[in-house]
Formats: C-alpha cells, structure tokens, sequence
C-alpha cells in the first residue's frame, strides 16, 4: 500500500518519494502513470477531488524532467495511482522524485472539505438532520441531507451557526482509533467498512467524525461558509455552498451580476427583484395584448377572405400565403376561416423561417386535410401530418411553397390561385 503523508499533515505540499511502478501506454491504459512508495497527492475519494502538481525525477534539484500529475486515484489494493501528461520519457522504478502539490487547489480542498464538516455539523445539532453525502465540485460543493425539507429560516440557521464555528478558530485535530473505541466517541458518523484503524478528524467542542480527506488546522483557515441553492432529491435535500475562497469569488460574481441588472433597471441593489417581478406582469400583460390583437386581425382577415371569394361545391376554399407571418398566425388564420359558420377550407402557408403548412376545414367536411398535406409534402421531403379536418407540417428552406398549395387546391378541384399577404 502507499504510504499517505496527507493524513499526518495536509499542509505537507512538497516531498521525496521513490518509483514503484509504471504503467506506459496501451490498449488498456491510455493514459501514462506511476505509482510511488509515499505521496502527498490526495486521490479522489470520500466526496474529496485529486490534488493536481509535479513530479520532478532524480530529486528537486531541478536537474530532472517534470512530469505534470493531472490526476490522482485509488487503486484496489490500497495503492495510489498518479496519473501523467504524456512525458518525452517515463522514470524508471526505482528513480528517486520529488512531488510539488499544487498549493491553492490544496487550499481550496481543505477549506471545502472542513466547511463541510462543520455545516453538516451544524444541521445535526440545530435540526437533527444528518449528512448522507458530500459531493466536491470544481465550482461548488453539495451536501444531501435526509430531511425531506429545509426552510429558508433553517438554511439561515446552520449557515450562522456554521460561520459561528469558523470564526472562533477552534482548533481542527487529527487522531487514530480502533474501530471499537470509535464506536465508543459518539461520531457524527462511522464508516460503514470495517477497518482496523480508523482516522478521526474533530472540531474541538462541536464535531468529531472519521475521515481521509485534508483538512485546515484551525476552523478560522475556512475562511466563511456561504450557502446557496437547495432542492429536493431522491434521498432528501442537497444543500449546495463554498468556503473561503470560492465564497469571496461566488459573492462578488453574485454582486456583479447583480450591479448590471440594478444598472439596467435604473434601480438600487435590493430593488432588482421587485424591478424582475413588474417586468415580468408587464411582459405577460403585452404578450396577452399582442395575442388578442393577433387573434382579431386573424379573424378579421379570415372574414375579408371568405367574403371575396365564391362558393365551390358549396364550399369555400382559401388559399393564401403569409410572408411576413410566421406558422402559428397561419394556423390561426386557418381556424379562424374554418369556424366562421359556413362550410370551407383552408390551405394557408407562412415562409417565415422555419417555413409550414396548415391545411383544415370545417368539422364534417368531405376532404381530408391530412391526406392531403402529406401529398403535398412528399413531393419536397416535407414531414407533418393530422387528422381528417386539420393537419400542419413543416417545409423544407427552398421549396417552393406557392406551387405546393396551387396542387393541393387543384387535387380538391379549387381555383388555384395563390393569394400571398
């Protein structure tokens, strides 16, 4: 097994190790990796993402080649695989290196990790609600809680509570126990393996719970706890939230964002969500205005259509083309003419982008619109279809869509004359 220097120290960031191993490239593997005698790269696991860094053979003399560790994880056997940007040349097993942790994203770990402890901490003694999962992002991190709820007041609640611990700077230890007298501590929670040894990671006076991960030595290297969105999941409540640096960066992205929408709005910081809300009546309120007003010239135009043109077989049929309308005020032009009382048919078209058909007639009549659309659709590779009184699809760009509607009224013995509006 690999001997891991990040349980006595997460702060360890540089150290001397020896190759062990060396998987190169192949079918199997397609990424280059080798595997040390001790390390100081966390590899993912427990909710935690891999620490990322260099390797430098023959020492930290930088005499040697740099390999690049893009990526660190567990293996089966309790080894730890780091894996490499495809190098000029891979170490041998048995050439001395030296690892270089990538500093800040160590940090960033660190302070993640222990701010979740302390948050799910914090809702067990405020709430009783435990922690079933902890998911660690690149931009945020998540907690799933199994309340099947969470007010706004309680969020509120364990993100005071939780800042509360951060800013006291209680000391964060780190001790090993048997399982048996783990069991005996009262953990937050126990891992459900059975090992030997197990490492406990406590928040002196609030939290003690077994773990692997790295974390800060005192709770005030957290920096701040800040929650954000919550929502229901299959095993409860995820609480999604960012500590230290990722909180300065997400506040000031959030404060950001909300500056520019105060500045279009002409409007202070806190005014914005009522500023949304009346936008949001008066686009509802214009789009009814502009539906009614369509809804009248749809059936204005149907009536001014059906009076100019004669019966045919005691039926009228409309044939008309809109360029400056898009489908759905077709389809609606096509309802319009074919409820207005006397029998008739429809067979409108619009040429706005995507371009479409409708065809319909009055309820009972003896055509069938949706035979008859895909007639006139499968000459160009069109797709649609529909029922015997209405039918839509679209038109493929470039067709010509006036010779289209000119064979279907000719199929039902119309005129075929095109009016384009």
């Amino acid at each position: 097994m690999t001997k891991r220097l990040y349980y006595d120290s997460s702060e360890a960031h540089e150290f001397d190790s020896v190759v062990e191993d060396v998987t190169s490239l192949s079918p199997e593997q397609s990424r280059p990796a080798v595997i040390l005698r001790e390390t100081a790269f966390y590899p993912t696991s427990g909710g935690q993402v891999h620490d990322t860094g260099w390797l430098t053979v023959n020492g930290g003399d930088g005499g040697g080649e740099r390999l690049r560790v893009t990526e660190v994880a567990d293996m089966e056997d309790g080894r730890i695989v780091h894996y490499l940007e495809t190098p000029a040349k891979l170490p041998l097993a048995g050439a001395a290196v030296h690892g270089s942790i990538d500093g800040e994203r160590r940090r960033d770990h660190m302070q993640q990790h222990s701010g979740q402890h302390v948050l799910s901490a914090a809702f067990i003694e405020l709430y009783r609600m435990p922690t079933v999962s902890f998911h660690m992002g690149e931009d945020y991190c998540s907690i799933d809680l199994t309340a099947p709820t969470v007010s706004s007041e309680q969020i509120a609640g364990a993100e005071r509570r939780a800042n509360e611990i951060v800013f006291e700077n209680r000391p964060v230890t780190v001790r090993y126990v048997s399982r048996a007298e783990a069991e005996k501590l009262g953990l937050r929670k126990l891992p459900p393996t059975e090992r030997d040894e197990l490492r406990l990671i406590e928040i002196a006076d609030f939290d003690l719970t077994a773990c692997g991960g790295t974390h800060v030595g005192a709770s005030g290297e957290i920096g701040s706890i800040l929650l954000r969105k919550n929502e229901k999941v299959r095993q409860g409540t995820r609480i999604e939230f960012v500590c230290g640096g990722r909180a300065v960066r997400m506040a000031r992205r959030d404060y950001g964002a909300l500056s520019e929408a105060a500045a279009l709005f002409s409007a202070k910081l806190w005014d914005v969500p009522e500023q949304i809300r009346k936008s949001l009546d008066d686009s509802k309120l214009l789009r009814k205005q502009k539906d009614d007003a369509l809804d009248e010239l749809a059936e204005l135009m149907a009536a001014a259509a059906l009076r100019s043109i004669p019966e045919n077989n005691g039926r009228k049929i409309v044939v008309k083309v809109f360029s400056d309308r898009d489908a759905g005020f077709a389809k609606l032009f096509a309802q319009k003419v074919t409820r207005a009382g006397a029998p008739a048919i429809a067979l409108v078209a619009s040429t706005v982008d995507p371009p479409g058909m409708v065809f319909a007639q009055t309820p009972g009549g003896a055509a069938d619109m949706g035979m008859l659309l895909k007639q006139a659709l499968s000459s160009v590779g069109g797709r649609g279809g529909g029922s015997r009184d209405f039918a839509q699809g679209g038109v493929p760009a470039g067709s010509n869509v006036e010779q289209l509607l000119r064979q279907a009224a000719d199929t039902i013995g119309a005129d075929p004359g095109v009016a384009a509006v």
